[in-house]
């Protein structure tokens, strides 16, 4: 594939390694410096483009990619990508795009986290939550990362909340840390008066997140719409 990569941080230089390891072409890197160049990029030079940016920058980045023909891979967090992917999704039209967008509808994948072991914790999470409901257990969670990170509480934290509210438990604590260069860890305690369960999920480093972006990329190409990290990795929705 010719990728481009739009933002070109930690994630960004994590995915070109993974990408270019597993044969693919890195077509374009826009970072703050040419960030008009993202309204050059069209399907005759590029396949897919990967986005982490910044929660600013994020909603005209990928409305301008998918404006001009060219299907996205966003995991930039701390902006209302849900609502941005469902509006897609349902072709109305948003303010920066033409109508051209609702026929064509290039493919979209936009996830808080594509690391296949915290999409896996998510699964977990809500399969434990249908489990756990009328037995007096409360759930509660806990996100450490690296003190660069700008979203507060994470985006998969937040996910977390919403795959908990959505089994009919509102209002989940969540709690935020922020230390050193850890590159994520996610909690959740299930607490009763008796005993407490705990499932935890530890990045290494930020390999996992890049190599599922990169895998989602791939999934992507000849299809349109909105998808998920879910549907990527054949898990149960």
């Amino acid at each position: 594939m010719r990728i481009a990569l739009v933002g070109y941080g930690r994630m960004g230089r994590e995915t070109e390694k993974t990408a270019v390891a597993r044969g693919h072409i890195i077509s374009a890197v826009i970072d703050a410096g040419n960030m008009s160049d993202v309204l050059t990029i069209n399907p005759s030079n590029i396949d897919v483009a990967i986005e982490f940016s910044t929660p600013s920058t994020a909603y005209g980045n990928v409305s301008n990619i998918l404006r001009q023909g060219v299907p996205v891979v966003c995991g930039t967090t701390g902006w209302d990508a849900k609502a941005f992917a469902d509006r897609y999704g349902k072709s109305v039209m948003l303010s920066c795009q033409e109508a051209d967008v609702a026929v064509s509808r290039p493919g979209l994948i936009v996830s808080s986290n594509f690391s296949i072991g915290v999409n896996l914790f998510f699964a977990l999470n809500k399969h434990l939550a249908r489990l756990m409901q009328d037995k007096n257990y409360k759930p509660s969670i806990t996100e450490t990362h690296h003190i660069h990170k700008l979203d507060r509480p994470s985006g998969t934290a937040k996910t977390l909340g919403t795959i908990l509210q959505a089994q009919g438990y509102e209002g989940v604590p969540t709690e935020s840390i922020r230390e050193g260069e850890v590159a994520g860890i996610h909690t959740v305690v299930w607490d009763s008066g008796a005993d407490k369960l705990v499932l935890t999920h530890e990045a290494k480093s930020r390999t996992g997140f890049a190599l599922g972006a990169v895998m989602a990329a791939e999934w992507l190409q000849g299809k349109t719409g909105v998808h998920t990290m879910a549907e990527v990795l054949g898990i149960e929705e």
